[in-house]
């Protein structure tokens, strides 16, 4: 997920300056990969540019993202095939409503994914996992100290992440960053905890994970999923678009 945010973020950095033909930009003549346009949606629809049940329609989204409408009709079957796109009678490409059961389930994919991944990680990871997984966890408990909320919400995203990849197995890697993705989208983002408390749990994962112990990793990342966050999860309701016409700069993304 960091990955496709650090893209989003690249992407917004500024406007289209001139037209494109085909899939190729004008500017420079570079050709922009499709999953570049599919990670530019994506992440609008997550973070709630287009809110839920919105029409997407392929010129304007050529027009927004500066590209044809070859490499949007990709992305917009690509993400219908993932949820977060359905496509409507009379309407065409809308942003998909999941119900409230769907977004429970999500909760308990992820209760059911983690404790594999992290019971896997013990089995398969890498020093470099264990050097990463130990600074981050160092970090969150420094910044939980001082009181640096902001930076609390990127570092638990970079923890969660660097334990898929230590699973070493791509498939879960998929399917918990799928999980993690739709749940940021439907529900509003939790208040991340002020206290160390919870990154003290985290360092006893990577224990487990750094000894070896399948078992233990298994069961504290079991615990540790099924704590809520402090202010619970809430449901997002319906909102405004926020400037779904504003052009976005999708030439600087990296291939």
């Amino acid at each position: 997920m960091a990955s496709s945010t650090r893209v989003s973020r690249e992407l917004r950095s500024g406007h289209a300056e001139s037209r494109v033909k085909g899939d190729t930009a004008a500017a420079g003549g570079r050709r922009i990969p499709a999953h570049a346009v599919c990670d530019a949606i994506r992440d609008d629809i997550v973070s709630g540019v287009y809110p839920f049940g919105g029409r997407l329609t392929e010129e304007l989204l050529a027009r927004r993202y500066g590209v044809s409408r070859v490499p949007v009709r990709e992305a917009l079957r690509t993400l219908e095939s993932e949820g977060f796109v359905t496509t409507r009678r009379h309407a065409g490409a809308c942003v998909a409503e999941p119900s409230e059961q769907e977004a429970a389930d999500l909760l308990e994919m992820r209760a059911l994914l983690e404790p594999l991944g992290a019971a896997r990680a013990a089995q398969r990871r890498t020093e470099a996992h264990l050097k990463v997984l130990r600074g981050l966890v160092r970090l969150g408990r420094e910044r939980a100290r001082q009181g640096q909320h902001a930076d609390l919400r990127p570092l638990d995203g970079w923890f969660h992440e660097t334990l898929a990849q230590a699973s070493g197995s791509p498939s879960l890697v998929a399917l918990l960053t799928q999980v993690r993705r739709k749940i940021a989208w439907v529900y509003a983002a939790p208040q991340p905890p002020s206290t160390a408390e919870l990154w003290s749990r985290r360092g006893a994962i990577v224990d487990a994970v750094a000894r070896g112990d399948a078992e233990r990793a298994r069961t504290l990342m079991a615990a540790h999923a099924e704590l809520p966050p402090p202010d619970g999860y809430r449901l997002r309701r319906p909102a405004a678009v926020r400037n779904p016409k504003q052009t976005v700069n999708i030439s600087r993304a990296r291939n």
